[in-house]
């Protein structure tokens, strides 16, 4: 019997259509490149997280009239954040929450605007920045952030923009902003003359170049003495070792753990990796 395919149709049937229509209408292109770039395409939510929904006290957090679903384990003084990658969701980090427990904390998460259970169908950096802000302030003193890809940059970001928090842990995190937008021409058979129209497109839009909404750009607004850890695998097809690499040559002070063959979502499955992220949460703690 033949496996079925876990790539959702759309991922399966944009790369053949999509290189058809930047020849044929290079206008429709562009503006269907930046749709598709604000808008996730969501996977179907593995049984084993389903499970550990069960576990959590689930509640609605309305953020500019978003409707985000948010999720807390355990109840602790000292509050872990988690903040999950492009087309992710907060169940992702399942494998977390006891050891974090055990530790002391609560772990709080969130799906994002336009992913799984909150409301939406696109969205962008600068939401995800308010939905973070939103729990800071729901709950006062945010310990410590675990992120992955994408939720990477939009910590980074809440960081720049003035959130304290003791530490980040950004794991598979892209941090090169033209590296960002070639992988989506690679994965949907794209040209670079479509990538030069989608920056065209965000500056004219956001007042910014696109450079200026990366990991890159928000370094270099952290606190030089902040807490920064860089896990990444060697076997990343989504997100090479050149992204921590160029981020540790302008905030060197950051750790790097490095893995191998674990790919771009394994490794926040991975026991090293877990033992790893706790361990460096608890070594920069505060004081409940």
């Amino acid at each position: 019997m033949k496996k079925k395919s876990k790539t959702p149709f759309a991922l399966r049937i944009i790369p053949v259509i999509f290189p058809w229509i930047e020849r044929l209408t290079p206008n429709l292109a562009n503006r269907f490149f930046a749709h598709l770039f604000f808008t996730p395409i969501g996977y179907s939510t593995p049984q084993k997280e389903l499970k550990s929904e069960t576990f959590a006290e689930k509640f609605i957090l309305s953020v500019n009239g978003m409707q985000i679903q948010c999720y807390r384990w355990g109840n602790a003084p000292k509050t872990v954040l988690v903040v999950h990658g492009w087309a992710g969701r907060a169940t992702q980090f399942r494998r977390f929450v006891k050891p974090l427990i055990q530790s002391g904390y609560q772990v709080v998460g969130f799906d994002g605007p336009a992913h799984g259970k909150s409301s939406g169908k696109s969205t962008h950096l600068n939401e995800f920045l308010t939905v973070i802000q939103a729990l800071e302030n729901r709950y006062r003193k945010i310990d410590s952030i675990i992120a992955h890809s994408f939720g990477g940059v939009a910590s980074l970001y809440a960081i720049a923009e003035g959130l304290k928090v003791n530490s980040l842990i950004a794991v598979a995190s892209p941090t090169i902003a033209d590296e960002i937008i070639n992988t989506y021409l690679k994965a949907l058979g794209g040209s670079l003359k479509t990538g030069k129209a989608f920056k065209e497109f965000v500056l004219q839009k956001y007042g910014k170049p696109f450079e200026e909404f990366s990991s890159l750009t928000f370094i270099k607004r952290v606190p030089s003495d902040f807490n920064l850890l860089l896990v990444h695998d060697d076997n990343d097809q989504e997100v090479s070792m050149d992204h921590p690499n160029e981020l540790i040559k302008i905030f060197p002070q950051a750790r790097i753990y490095k893995t191998s063959g674990l790919g771009h979502t394994r490794i926040l499955r991975d026991n090293d990796v877990i033992r790893e992220v706790v361990t460096f949460i608890r070594s920069h703690s505060s004081e409940s």
